[in-house]
């Protein structure tokens, strides 16, 4: 195994006050990855492993782990880039800093370097499952209790061929799935046909979805999204690139299908923006991309006295962030959309017990376990770049 340890100090008390012994000590990353069963294809590109960033965080009494994964196709971020804002700007951030000062901590990340959000979620990420050991308490505990014990999960399909797309939808709604969602973007013919094919291959009862990942501009956008909702669709996932708000707003009120931004929600302000402009109608909340439990929560805040649902996405991600996300999306009242949660079944083997994920198909189950409830499988160590 190739570790990089980030920070290995002791925190001097002097620096955060004696009165608080549990102070973050160290900081370190493991670069972890496993190949994807098909490439996951989304309109800006093709994936063929998913590579993560593992952070472990260590306390005096308690050590906690953390996710993040670059996605280069979605973020333009790279795992080398993650590891070094980790390195050089985060860990000495939060080095010394009181372990239960989640709003602090990131105050200290901010204050150190605008954005890298997908760094600034490993680490919150990572002192939550620590936080959670410390007290033997689910992470579930620290983030106002579960609302619901098992998390409705959406089946997410990749870019591939019509035929293929159909077939796998109908395999996974037999299996127990009730929501579908597909990518989009390259053709708005295929696209039309995808959907249509769908609607019709799908049982009662089934919802279906599209994500264009910001494939296309207003005017491609309306006429696709109107032939859709005639076929069926039930939610159409960031049809226009993220900067269009006008954009997204003018589709909202033009359609009855339900409206969802990704790209275009990467922050508090962006929530505020969308909502102002009644611009969506479902936030799609992913930790790593709006920064991790802190931030997530207070975006679900937003949605929640705007009146707007929430999906709880991932990018998609291996075991531990995917986990993370299960439990956020437990305890989110208004985690009403199935979450995407599927990042652990598209690989071959995960990093963690996958059973949460598979032991009802369609839902995630959350372990009692303290902090993210999981851990680590044993090969993870044998895996790294």
């Amino acid at each position: 195994m190739v570790e990089v340890v980030v920070v290995d100090v002791t925190a001097a008390a002097d620096d955060v006050g004696a009165a608080d012994a549990r102070t973050i000590t160290a900081v370190s990353t493991t670069v972890v990855s496993r190949p994807y069963w098909t490439p996951f294809e989304i309109s800006s590109g093709s994936t063929p492993t998913l590579e993560s960033v593992l952070v472990r965080i260590t306390a005096q009494d308690a050590v906690g782990t953390g996710e993040t994964t670059a996605m280069t196709a979605y973020s333009g971020e790279t795992t080398a880039g993650l590891i070094d804002a980790i390195a050089s700007i985060l860990a000495p951030a939060v080095i010394g800093r009181p372990l239960f000062d989640l709003a602090g901590l990131h105050q200290h990340m901010d204050a150190a370097v605008r954005g890298r959000s997908l760094a600034k979620a490993a680490i919150d990420m990572a002192v939550v499952d620590a936080q959670g050991r410390a007290l033997g308490v689910p992470a579930g505990v620290l983030l106002g209790g579960r609302v619901r014990e098992t998390v409705d999960m959406a089946w997410v399909i990749g870019l591939t061929e019509i035929e293929s797309a159909v077939a796998a939808a109908v395999a996974k709604v037999a299996e127990g799935y009730r929501h579908i969602k597909v990518k989009g973007g390259h053709d708005p013919r295929r696209d039309v046909e995808l959907v249509t094919e769908l609607c019709r291959s799908l049982p009662a009862g089934a919802e279906l979805a599209i994500d264009f990942n910001e494939a296309y501009d207003l005017g491609t956008a309306l006429p696709v999204l109107q032939r859709m909702q005639r076929a069926g669709l039930v939610l159409a996932e960031q049809p226009v690139p993220g900067w269009d708000v006008a954009g997204m707003a003018r589709l909202t009120q033009a359609l009855d299908l339900r409206v969802m931004a990704d790209e275009a929600i990467q922050s508090v302000h962006d929530a505020v923006r969308l909502v102002r402009d009644s611009a969506c109608d479902v936030f799609n909340i992913k930790l790593l991309k709006v920064g991790g439990f802190h931030r997530a929560r207070q975006v679900a805040a937003i949605a929640e006295a705007a009146g707007i649902a929430v999906k709880v996405g991932t990018m998609p991600e291996l075991g531990i962030a995917t986990m993370a996300a299960a439990h956020f999306a437990a305890a989110t009242p208004v985690a009403t959309v199935p979450a995407d949660l599927v990042g652990p079944l598209l690989v071959d083997g995960d990093i963690v017990d996958s059973a949460p994920f598979t032991s009802r198909p369609g839902h995630a189950v959350l372990p009692d376990g303290p902090g993210l409830g999981v851990e680590l499988v044993a090969s993870t160590v044998e895996v790294t770049r």
